[in-house]
């Protein structure tokens, strides 16, 4: 009797949960498999950030784990073109959509970084998540630390990473070449910006920079000739205010078109769902932010 209570409770938990997540929300994992979620925060942040979604939510996107450089591989993930093709706000060019790098936080390329590459997606973008740890995560402090620090102590390392996954994009047959973009967080926000500062053989078209650490020196910075979008929080000790107001100085001094937001009250990392700073109307408006700044420059 007791095994045929529990079993029926299981059965009424997943009807429920069926019932009150739609399934094309879901984040997607590998080869278009459901991700399991063990972050509640995170699973929160992906619905509030679906219902904040400009594009349908009827797009439909498949996904694969992709070699895209010397053995190291990261998530792609890309709309279809009949669902596309089916919605008025096509982003379609000759069968060919705008792309985005996404750059992971120093945890590495974990669920968080591949649902949010599932909603950009769906948004009818072609997404390649990058890996810069060699398929290491880790919700260790500690060991994010030395990670993304090897990186900085070896800053050649992940250049060519990047530049790697911007060859591997031109080559797909569904990405317009000429509208890359590059978007990360945190560790990945200041790699999303030394990208930008070396990407002579292949110019992007806007780079997006979510509290990362930045390069403030007007020559520097002359290298980069797209837009920059900049979402910083107030309260970030990691990344003063005067420093980001010396980076929009020298960016405006540049005649780089740049917009760059500075949220009230928060600190660093404040979009991110795992983390105690986590502030959820700030997310879901940078977020908003990023999609018409996209939308902007990459259409």
């Amino acid at each position: 009797m007791n095994r045929y209570v529990s079993l029926t409770f299981v059965i009424l938990v997943i009807l429920t949960i069926s019932l009150t997540v739609p399934h094309s929300f879901l984040p997607l994992g590998v080869d278009g498999q459901t991700i399991n979620n063990t972050d509640n925060n995170n699973a929160l942040n992906v619905m509030d950030l679906v219902n904040s979604n400009t594009f349908t939510s009827n797009v439909q996107v498949q996904n694969e784990s992709v070699d895209y450089f010397d053995n190291t591989y990261g998530y792609l993930v890309y709309p279809t073109i009949s669902s596309i093709d089916n919605n008025k706000s096509s982003s379609s060019n000759n069968n060919t959509f705008p792309a985005i790098i996404m750059i992971h936080e120093n945890k590495g390329l974990n669920d968080n970084i591949k649902n949010m590459a599932n909603l950009l997606a769906k948004e009818g973008y072609v997404v390649l998540a990058v890996d810069l740890f060699n398929g290491e995560v880790t919700t260790n402090q500690t060991r994010a630390s030395e990670l993304s620090q090897s990186i900085r102590d070896n800053p050649d390392v992940a250049i060519s990473n990047l530049q790697g996954a911007v060859k591997y994009l031109t080559s797909l047959p569904n990405v317009n070449p000429d509208k890359i973009a590059s978007l990360g967080w945190c560790f990945g926000g200041q790699q999303s910006l030394q990208l930008a500062l070396n990407s002579e053989d292949h110019p992007l078209s806007a780079t997006v920079i979510y509290y990362g650490r930045l390069v403030t020196e007007l020559e520097t910075l002359s290298k980069i000739k797209w837009p920059v979008l900049g979402i910083f929080g107030e309260n970030d000790e990691s990344i003063p205010i005067e420093t980001v107001e010396q980076f929009e100085d020298a960016l405006t001094k540049n005649g780089i078109t740049n917009q760059i937001y500075i949220f009230k009250g928060v600190g660093h990392a404040f979009a991110n769902p795992s983390g105690d700073n986590y502030a959820p109307n700030e997310t879901k408006n940078a977020w908003q932010k990023t999609l018409i700044f996209l939308n902007k420059y990459l259409r």
